[in-house]
């Protein structure tokens, strides 16, 4: 059996304005940087990259590692979008909450 712990959960999204259509390799670049975070664990899906981590800190730590990331390639402008569930009273992950709803 798995040890739980509590931990925050978010979902992420970023956005690089005024470089055309496709946003792949952006975000392409900016999971390569997220992959790098000690204690992050991810989960990429069609809109969104949900973040799971021990503390608020990781988490941050992931949005500005994406912001530099996607600087880096040139971006002029960045919009991103952050929703964190900070639960404090019961040991669960990201996976316990999508079986939790499955069941």
């Amino acid at each position: 059996m798995t040890k739980r712990r509590i931990v925050s959960i978010a979902e992420f999204s970023i956005h690089p304005i005024g470089t055309g259509t496709s946003v792949g390799p952006y975000v392409k670049r900016a999971l390569q940087a997220i992959s790098k975070i000690e204690g992050l664990e991810y989960q990429v899906t069609p809109m969104a990259t949900i973040l799971e981590a021990q503390d608020v800190s990781t988490i941050l730590k992931a949005v500005e590692a994406s912001h530099e990331a996607v600087r880096s390639m040139g971006a002029k402008r960045i919009s991103s979008t952050l929703r964190i569930d900070e639960r404090l009273d019961k040991l669960r992950t990201m996976n316990d909450k999508t079986e939790s709803v499955s069941e």
